[in-house]
């Protein structure tokens, strides 16, 4: 194997801001590509030997790049796509125009790439010597798919564009006897590959790290930290999600009713809107106030003030308790539309303010890890099988 052009790197000289950069704003670009202006060989050459540098399994070299600049050959690739996917997202295309469904703009994209593939100035599709077995398990794509996208971002990093594709490889064996590809070998994408237009991206709308990463176990979030053992300063708490296949409109109608959790929760009892000293209106806008009652075995049956926190039409709905400036626990629905359903995002982290579980760490500070984990295990049981109830109340025959 002979060596790639590129010098020995140590941490300090990389300049992680650049990298950082290129990594986040590493975009699908369909539109924006520069169908007129030629790519050079090199530079198509120069990406793929920075993707051949990433990890591949038992550091065996078995990727194999295919790039297609023959107008022929492009026209029966983007036939294919055609075939495959490309038909339906035009016609999902103009069904959606106008509607302000969440999937328009993606749909608008996805369109135009299928009107336009066979114009683009080179596609590469990245391959694997061996057969994927479709059982799911891990040891063949994971040798290739990290490799092809730090293609994508090397790419971006030179002022050119690609879009991750996948549809046309429902015609895997007419682009295998299009391009003389073996039976041996596995084609894992499509990448058109163009000049951008502008080279201004930004990055998408993503949670924070601290939002969807768990620690030392699966659904555990913390503020900060956590410190070891974890206390009530990391703000800990926890997160439930639930894939939910009826309509935004049904999920938000019931996640903003007060008093629903409470025909799951084995501790959460009901609550009743005040009226807001602020604006005077009980709607549940942020400020709105609302007092909860709950019950629970060790200290029987409780009410606590609640504030809403957070308010966006059938985004989110939160509330804090007890004190709208230190609160004792923050709560919190997400809705995200998915493909074919709504994802659920229900969230909790307790403190920093009092509450009655800061007293109970008071009179015992040597275990409060044990109690806060005990504290958090029940609030993620009921929060649990709300969301279960949700997905049975709302659509009960799915799955």
């Amino acid at each position: 194997m002979g060596e790639t052009p590129f010098h020995r790197m140590t941490a300090d000289s990389i300049d992680t801001t650049s990298v950082d950069g290129a990594l986040m704003t590493t975009r699908a670009v369909r539109r924006r590509l520069d169908l007129d202006r030629p790519v050079d060989q090199q530079t198509i050459l120069d990406c793929i030997d920075v993707a051949e540098q990433a990890p591949t399994g038992g550091n065996q070299g078995s990727r194999r790049w295919l790039v297609v600049r023959d107008d022929e050959l492009k026209a029966k690739l983007a036939e294919l796509y055609m075939a495959s996917a490309g038909a339906w997202m035009i016609e999902t295309r103009d069904r959606l125009i106008g509607s302000g469904h969440h999937n328009e703009r993606v749909m608008i994209s996805a369109a135009h790439l299928a009107e336009h593939l066979a114009e683009v100035p080179a596609i590469v599709i990245p391959t694997i010597i061996g057969r994927h077995d479709g059982s799911g398990r891990p040891g063949l794509f994971d040798s290739v798919i990290q490799s092809a996208w730090s293609f994508c971002v090397a790419l971006r990093a030179r002022g050119l564009g690609t879009a991750w594709t996948t549809a046309i490889l429902d015609k895997e064996s007419e682009i295998a006897e299009l391009l003389d590809i073996p039976d041996s070998m596995t084609q894992i994408a499509m990448l058109p590959v163009a000049w951008t237009v502008g080279s201004e991206f930004s990055p998408a709308a993503r949670y924070p790290a601290r939002a969807i990463t768990y620690f030392d176990g699966f659904g555990r979030i913390y503020d900060r930290g956590p410190s070891s053992p974890p206390c009530l300063v990391d703000g800990p708490g926890t997160v439930v999600e639930q894939d939910i296949r009826a309509s935004i409109d049904e999920i938000w109608n019931a996640v903003t009713d007060i008093s629903m959790p409470a025909a799951f929760s084995s501790e959460f009892v009901g609550a009743r809107w005040l009226e807001d000293p602020g604006s005077g209106s009980a709607d549940p806008a942020i400020g709105a106030t609302f007092v909860g009652t709950n019950t629970h075995e060790a200290r029987g049956q409780w009410e606590v003030p609640c504030f809403v926190s957070h308010y966006e039409q059938r985004v989110t709905f939160g509330w804090v308790t007890s004190d709208r400036d230190n609160p004792g626990a923050r709560w919190r629905f997400d809705l995200e539309p998915i493909a074919g359903a709504v994802r659920v995002r229900f969230s909790m982290n307790l403190g920093p303010g009092p509450s009655g579980l800061t007293e109970i760490i008071a009179a015992r500070p040597d275990l409060e890890g044990r109690i806060l984990d005990r504290r958090i295990a029940e609030h993620r049981a009921n929060m649990t099988r709300v969301l279960d109830g949700l997905r049975e109340t709302l659509a009960p025959h799915v799955r």
